[in-house]
């Protein structure tokens, strides 16, 4: 887990924050593709959605080019700063851009196709937060013990609660619960939402990825949003989070609103030299090589130079050696092209070697996509009909005349015809897992509505 640190300087005209930004990338996930930034004016959260496809990539590219809003940040605009509902345009602005980089990389390298991230930031401007929002991270606002969730998740499960066709606790337990109907891609067009809420001394704001949102109940986290140091609320919140069963990475920015001339305890104080915060993927983000493959993490510190500033030569540079002498005497004397295209050419050996090799080789080839296309298949999982039943599938759900893809893994142990309709035609269709894990936490989500439906009809 990252560890927090606050910095609480003064805010012209007006309050002050106290801010701390902490992730984890959880107890399932091997990669962290949540982004957080914190500061005395900024507070942003972006969770990368593509898996393969680089969401780490999105998330910190939406990081990157929202931080640069913070007039206090290295890389910021300098004093000053929007104010009022000055703060929405340039945090739509942000979002906007975030969306024109995203295009641009999609353009220059195919890999990140279907990469997006979602984005919850505000701008505090001394009396009030501007937010924006896009997709299903979160922004709560707690005052005097109270809790409000600002933001509305962008969620196909949202849109059942909004029709009345699914509770708000159902939503929480539902297969469907994470598909985002909006999110930052560089391809779709989004209007992020926008508004402002008024700032007192003591108000504390929390901006949070699902992973936090998503395993953690409100009652609990206006708890432990509340109690002790921003520090640690937020700790607490994403240990809650990973006590609570989250299978995704877990960021949470906290900030409390305090008076301009609020002495600080001497934990604070001390660690006001910190300066803003950068967190998750943002602050190790994979540097990109050729062809777009990921090479050695770069940390980047906030307030250092950007990956890329050229430094000075190492004793292990090529620039240090000497040109190395070739067999003829000459110190890197270039060869005679046409010199070598007319050289008289070495007999060819071994021929029957050469033309096995042009049959084999080919063949080997085949042979080892379709391995390789078979071995990916087996780490595949998903949820569907199995009989009456309903079963954890291995494979994929393609059929291939001759071929069998997939083979029951685990039996669910109830009837299909045991759950709703909704979950009963998303089972015969097929839910996708993203892995094992995944897939028995559908199968029992599933299983406990069966139960819950199976009790309901013996007591009516």
């Amino acid at each position: 887990m990252t560890q927090p640190a606050t910095r609480p300087p003064d805010t012209p005209g007006g309050y002050r924050l106290r801010y701390t930004a902490v992730t984890d990338v959880g107890r399932h996930r091997k990669e962290n593709q949540d982004s957080g930034y914190a500061s005395e004016r900024l507070l942003v959260v972006a969770d990368g959605v593509g898996g393969a496809a680089y969401g780490d990539v999105a998330s910190a590219t939406a990081v990157e080019l929202i931080r640069r809003l913070d007039p206090g940040d290295s890389v910021g605009q300098g004093s000053g700063g929007p104010s009022g509902d000055e703060t929405l345009t340039a945090l739509a602005g942000a979002v906007h851009r975030v969306h024109d980089r995203l295009a641009e990389l999609v353009e220059g390298d195919a890999e990140l196709d279907g990469t997006s991230t979602t984005v919850t930031a505000t701008l505090f401007d001394g009396h009030g937060f501007g937010f924006v929002h896009v997709g299903d991270s979160r922004a709560y606002h707690w005052r005097r013990g109270q809790l409000q969730q600002l933001t509305k998740d962008h969620t196909f499960v949202q849109t059942l609660v909004d029709e009345g066709r699914i509770s708000e606790a159902e939503s929480r337990v539902h297969p469907q619960r994470n598909i985002i109907l909006r999110a930052v891609d560089g391809v779709h067009e989004t209007e992020p939402d926008l508004f402002r809420v008024d700032a007192e001394p003591g108000d504390r704001v929390l901006l949070c990825s699902d992973g936090c949102s998503g395993a953690v109940e409100d009652q609990q986290i206006a708890a432990l949003l509340g109690d002790g140091s921003v520090d640690s609320a937020a700790v607490a919140l994403v240990h809650a989070a990973l006590d609570g069963g989250t299978t995704d990475n877990v960021t949470v920015v906290v900030a409390e609103v305090v008076a301009a001339g609020a002495v600080d305890d001497e934990e604070t104080s001390a660690a006001a030299a910190v300066g803003p915060m950068l967190v998750g993927a943002a602050a190790e983000q994979p540097r990109r090589g050729p062809g777009g493959r990921a090479g050695a993490p770069v940390v980047t510190p906030v307030g250092t130079p950007a990956p890329g500033t050229p430094e000075p030569l190492s004793p292990t540079d090529t620039g240090d050696l000497e040109p190395v002498p070739d067999e003829h005497g000459g110190a890197g004397e270039s060869l005679d092209e046409e010199h070598l295209r007319y050289a008289p050419l070495e007999p060819k050996r071994h021929p029957l070697l050469r033309r096995l090799a042009f049959v084999l080789v080919p063949l080997l080839l085949v042979a080892a996509v379709a391995w390789a296309g078979w071995s990916w298949t087996q780490g595949q999982y998903y949820v569907a009909q199995d009989g009456d039943g309903v079963s954890i599938f291995r494979g994929v759900q393609v059929d291939v005349p001759g071929l069998r893809l997939s083979e029951v893994h685990e039996k669910g142990g109830f009837a299909l015809r045991d759950l709703g309709q909704f979950s009963r035609e998303q089972v015969e269709d097929g839910i996708v897992a993203d892995d094992l894990g995944d897939a028995e936490r559908i199968l029992d989500e599933l299983s406990t509505e069966a139960a819950d439906r199976t009790a309901e009809e013996s007591s009516a």
